[in-house]
């Protein structure tokens, strides 16, 4: 009971919000609507019901006209029923597709806000693949959550609406044990609820297991995609280092958790089908078997039998839709655990983010960059750097150097407000625009127009300024071709994108620039022409760099130098000219 409380209340959480959002209007008559519509064709299929009933009848009593008019009456009823049913699809579909909007934006919002994304992935193993979860986990939790709820729901209409008509049809089944006699009024009730509920309990016993093998299906699948994808994005280092057997055998060790997991729910799903599929088959024929005294006793007609099995069938049905409905209960299951396990990520993320303990960037009230008594952690609490102290004015260049792993770039993310480990003092300049360069550029989806512009949006800078920063840093052949689309990480070597980077830096003109090792795919003829650049397009700006190569020293007027070891210290000191 505990865990299905706990259930109800991670669907409740995560569909709430829509429901009570600015588009909740909307979403709640779409609701009523669909519902009004299930209960009218719960009242059609009460008078298809009865229907039976007339319809056998006139077969009984060879009554040609009757037979004509229940023909017409069935007519009218069947088109009542198609149409409502149509348009309860079409008005469903639309609603699902508001509320996967609404709920894709919403989960879209908090992963990218604050730069939760990036805290999600510096957990690590804390949630997998949220792309997945954001396009495919939300589309199902919509998708089952409606039929589910409206599922159950004209189930327990249908169980009220027709629980009365059996319980008049079924009469009095009378029963003589040791010598006594009882009778059971409206024992076919009784019939149907114990039938239920032992195929319920047989259900949940043999599909128990399919909820977990769901949950992990759908992450190995995940997987698996994700791998392929990272292929695709690395195809040149993969060929250059002839990884093709490495990748392959990921590949088909991921592939191979796909299949193994599959085959377990293969199997459980025969099981599961064998139990389902008979109780359906019994089912048809039950009805007729506990009916069969009373219609040979002449207590009721052909008609009142065929109304009757109609009427156990449904009442059956309703009682048995936890059976019926199992496979897409433990599949719904495993999309709101994974839902919730990433909405737990994000909020976790948002924590580490938002303690007050965390490190964060304040602005300063001059304008300059100063850290002060500025400790770095790792995310695990171990030491990384102790005590830096550095002061950044307007104009003023300073190169960070260390050996390889010694925090360099941590100092930089620090800066940048993506590090919350440690603790001192971090405050920005209070004016002026500020840029970082990672490492490896990231190059958005688009023409090469919107990829040099970004993160303006594509149009806001010129085409005439967009070729002459190309041609300045040394890009002059794609200078034509501002309206191609393709990817381009794959279609740039590392020196270009690096060089796409700077282009950008000189169309945004940034007051505070901040390079991580930005220059470190080009040799050193092309590194000097870009720093020259630089430092006659945006002579007023601060650089911050970091790099390994001395040829870096002549553009950069002091060094905060990073010592070896864990936990490292700095020592700032000016470049000898």
């Amino acid at each position: 009971m505990k865990d299905r409380l706990a259930f109800i209340k991670d669907i409740w959480r995560i569909a709430r919000p829509y429901w009570f959002s600015e588009d909740r209007w909307a979403g709640r008559g779409l609701l009523a609507v669909i519902v009004s519509m299930s209960l009218t064709l719960v009242y059609i299929t009460v008078l298809l019901n009865k229907w039976n009933n007339d319809f056998y009848d006139t077969l009984q009593n060879h009554d040609l006209d009757g037979f004509y008019q229940q023909l017409l009456k069935f007519t009218v009823l069947a088109a009542a029923y198609i149409v409502v049913a149509v348009y309860q699809l079409y008005l469903n579909q639309m609603l699902q597709i508001r509320w996967r909007r609404w709920l894709t934006d919403s989960f879209l919002d908090r992963w990218l806000d604050d730069k939760v994304y990036y805290a999600v992935q510096m957990r690590g193993a804390a949630t997998d693949n949220p792309d997945q979860r954001i396009a495919d986990d939300i589309h199902s939790f919509v998708t089952q959550t409606l039929a589910l709820t409206l599922g159950l729901l004209e189930s327990v209409v249908t169980l009220v609406s027709f629980i009365g008509i059996l319980w008049g049809l079924s009469g009095s089944l009378a029963l003589t044990v040791s010598g006594r006699a009882f009778d059971i009024p409206g024992y076919m009730v009784w019939v149907a609820l114990v039938y239920a509920v032992a195929g319920t309990w047989l259900t949940k016993l043999v599909g128990r297991p399919l909820i977990r093998l769901n949950f992990d299906q759908q992450r190995y699948e995940a997987d698996f995609r994700f791998s392929l994808v990272r292929l695709r994005e690395n195809v040149e280092g993969v060929a250059l280092y002839r990884g093709e057997k490495d990748e392959s055998a990921i590949f088909r060790e991921r592939f191979g958790h796909v299949v193994r997991n599959w085959w377990s729910i293969m199997k459980r799903r025969k099981m599961l089908s064998w139990l389902t599929n008979g109780y359906g088959q019994v089912a048809v024929i039950f009805p007729f078997m506990a009916a069969a005294p009373r219609y040979f006793s002449g207590a009721i007609q052909l008609g009142g039998l065929m109304q009757t099995a109609s009427a156990f069938n449904r009442v059956q049905g309703a009682l048995s839709w936890f059976v019926d409905a199992y496979t897409e209960l433990a599949s719904w299951k495993a999309t709101v655990d994974r839902l919730t396990s990433f909405g737990q990520a994000m909020d976790q993320a948002r924590a580490d983010r938002t303690n007050p303990t965390a490190l964060r960037p304040a602005t300063g009230t001059a304008g300059e960059l100063r850290l002060a008594s500025l400790d770095l952690d790792l995310p695990g609490g171990e030491p990384l750097l102790r005590a830096i102290d550095l002061t950044v004015k307007p104009g003023q260049s300073v190169l960070v150097s260390g050996p390889s792993g010694s925090g360099k770039s941590t100092l930089m993310r620090a800066m940048a407000g993506l590090w919350p480990f440690g603790r001192g003092v971090i405050e920005m300049p209070a004016t002026g625009a500020v840029a970082f360069l990672p490492q490896k550029p990231y190059l958005p989806i688009g023409s090469l127009r919107a990829v040099a512009s970004y993160p303006t949006a594509s149009g806001g800078i010129s085409d005439a300024a967009i070729t002459e920063a190309l041609t300045a840093c040394g890009l002059a052949h794609l200078a034509s071709r501002l309206d191609d689309e393709t990817y381009w990480p794959q279609e740039l070597s590392p020196g270009e994108q690096q060089r796409l980077a700077f282009a950008r830096l000189l169309l945004q003109a940034p007051d505070w620039i901040f390079l991580d090792e930005a220059t470190s795919a080009m040799d050193e003829a092309g590194e000097r022409a870009l720093y020259s650049l630089l430092r006659e397009r945006l002579p007023r700006a601060a650089v911050v760099s970091v790099g390994h190569r001395r040829t870096l020293e002549s553009f950069h007027a002091s060094r905060l130098a990073i010592g070896a070891g864990r936990p490292g210290t700095a020592v700032l000191a000016p470049i000898a000219a």
